[in-house]
């Protein structure tokens, strides 16, 4: 478990005063209200802004405007539950550790595997974003791929390792130097793109865009549908939690996680929103002259940017390319203290080795850190560009979310007692529709996302696998077999559903069987309106099925009564010889 072993060393000073170190392997609550707020506002606003307007109005037209507005209300039922989860449990990576609390360590590893994988990959997506919008300055950073798509030259891969390498010292610093480094950051991410959107709508906007090229809804209520998934909009909104995962290191954490998730979220909604609707007013009757699936304009690969030296607004343009750096760079950096602090919960959990749950004398996970940095250079490999890993992250991070409904409704009925500092309301109600929305968002990420999510998770099982084969006996957790048996008919009915979906159909996807490449793709056997009518009835069949076999309530009062053991002696520490919070 997190903290049961941690233990703050019992020395004292010459004048008998508390010292201030901290053994291997405790957390400090160092993290205020404010940190909490900024870490989710701050990975909310990311490259998403930079890029995300234009991705999304070549999928869904102006209609982009209805995808920011579904996706926002999507993606806050999915906050408001792990607002409720976050202050009933705060601990660190909770997004890992909610599951496990519901129905076991087989469901622990399962989702803290796909969580780690999204959050790994998000610092590598920053990076590129801000490269990307360099290559104004810096022609040799980037290049043109396939299907003309924006790569890392060599030189780019180099600089690429450099700010990794940043990202990664200031986590090892401490906790209390990333809040207060995010919190510089912040305040600039939010003023920068306030700024855009205030220049933009009183000096360039023209209302005859909203109906041209085809109308409001060129593409029709599957255009905008798309985008959510797939033009930016989902990712936009990733990060809200953020504040979950950072909750066991908060000053005042059932108070703190609530506000921090839905206050950044509704944020985040209305400037998301705001920039939608700025760029759409901008763009010029020429860069719609072949359509809004083929707009183009000089500075796709800064659209913002491009947009304001087009207007004239030289200024704003200089700003922004300073932003391409500040932004992505503050969400790249919690993210890879995010992925860290996942890994650390899986460590502390059993799943992988112990020395990804060690605490260094600075209160971080060390060598968690410094595996994330590894894995973030190899991402760059086989994803050198911002569009080629957006689906990967959505698909992931949103199977994620995914399974805190879940957790929520399980929980409720197996750990009732418990006190909710928030609690969301009609939550019974609730739960299984953010449920219904997750996977309905998966579905609207296509196939060629999808198969590529399946692989991933398959080869987190194999891992796990080697772990349990080779590990020592004592410390491999009871996989509870039996509480996990929905999660294999989950898995293979979305991707069955997706494989038979009418998204993506232009797509044939290669795979590997056999020794033989395949081209295989989605067959619109589920014509769209049906596919969306069928998720949304094998979700609750899921829901339910999840339910029904949850832990019985004997074990999770033995999971999560150790954990608040846990918490109430680190308390007691902390109330004697911690420094201060922030």
């Amino acid at each position: 478990m997190a903290v049961a072993q941690g233990r703050r060393l019992a020395g004292r000073r010459a004048d008998g005063s508390a010292t201030a170190e901290v053994a291997d392997n405790r957390l400090r609550r160092d993290v205020s209200l404010i940190g909490l707020l900024f870490a989710s506002t701050g990975s909310i606003i990311g490259s998403g802004w930079l890029f995300g307007a234009l991705f999304a109005a070549q999928i869904a037209g102006p209609a982009a405007l209805l995808s920011w507005v579904l996706g926002g209300v999507a993606v806050l039922l999915l906050a408001l539950v792990h607002a409720e989860l976050g202050a009933a449990y705060p601990v660190a990576g909770g997004s890992a550790r909610f599951p496990h609390y519901s129905h076991g360590s087989l469901m622990g590893f399962a989702i803290g595997w796909v969580a780690w994988i999204g959050a790994v990959t998000t610092a590598p997506i920053e990076v590129e974003a801000a490269l990307q919008y360099f290559t104004h300055y810096a022609s040799w950073l980037t290049e043109t791929g396939a299907n003309d798509t924006t790569i890392l030259t060599a030189q780019g891969y180099a600089v690429a390792a450099v700010l990794m390498l940043v990202f990664t010292c200031i986590n090892i610093m401490g906790v209390r130097w990333l809040a207060e480094t995010n919190k510089w950051a912040v305040w600039w991410k939010i003023a920068i793109p306030v700024l855009t959107v205030v220049v933009l709508l009183a000096t360039q906007f023209d209302s005859g865009n909203m109906t041209a090229a085809g109308g409001f809804a060129p593409f029709g209520i599957k255009g905008v549908l798309t985008a959510i998934a797939t033009g930016g909009v989902i990712f936009g909104y990733l990060g809200f939690e953020q504040a979950i995962q950072l909750g066991g290191e908060s000053s005042r954490p059932q108070r703190n996680v609530p506000i921090a998730v839905v206050g950044s979220m509704l944020l985040g909604i209305v400037l998301y929103i705001l920039l939608q609707l700025a760029f759409l007013g901008a763009l010029s009757p020429e860069n719609l002259q072949h359509g809004w699936d083929k707009l183009e304009f000089n500075g796709l690969v800064g659209p913002f940017a491009g947009l304001a030296t087009a207007a004239g607004l030289g200024w704003l343009a200089t700003l922004l390319y300073i932003d391409a750096a500040i932004s992505p760079g503050g969400t790249g950096l919690l993210y890879t203290g995010t992925s860290a602090r996942l890994s650390y919960a899986m460590s502390r959990e059993g799943y992988i080795p112990s020395l990804f749950g060690r605490i260094n004398r600075r209160g971080v996970p060390i060598w968690s850190i410094l595996f994330a940095f590894i894995v973030g250079m190899v991402v760059f490999l086989p994803f050198p560009g911002w569009q080629t890993l957006v689906g990967f992250i959505v698909s992931a991070t949103v199977l994620a979310y995914a399974m805190a409904p879940i957790a929520l409704g399980a929980l409720r009925r197996s750990d009732p007692d418990r006190e909710r500092p928030f609690r969301l309301p009609i939550g019974e109600v609730l739960a299984p529709l953010s449920f219904i929305v997750a996977n309905e968002i998966l579905l609207f990420s296509g196939w060629g996302v999808m198969w590529r999510l399946m692989y991933a998770i398959a080869i987190g099982f194999v891992l796990l696998a080697i772990s349990y084969a080779t590990g020592a006996g004592r410390s491999r957790p009871s996989l509870d077999w039996k509480p996990a048996m929905w999660l294999w008919p989950y898995l293979i009915g979305m991707t069955v559903i997706s494989y038979l979906s009418s998204f993506d159909t232009t797509a044939k996807e290669g795979a590997w069987f056999f020794g033989r490449h395949v081209l295989v793709g989605p067959t619109n056997t589920l014509w769209f309106g049906l596919d969306v009518a069928v998720v949304a009835v094998f979700s609750v069949a899921i829901y339910a099925l999840a339910l029904a076999v949850r832990l019985p309530n004997d074990r999770v009062e033995k999971y999560v009564g150790d954990l608040a053991a846990e918490s109430q002696e680190e308390e007691k520490e902390l109330a004697g010889e911690a420094p201060p919070a922030s």
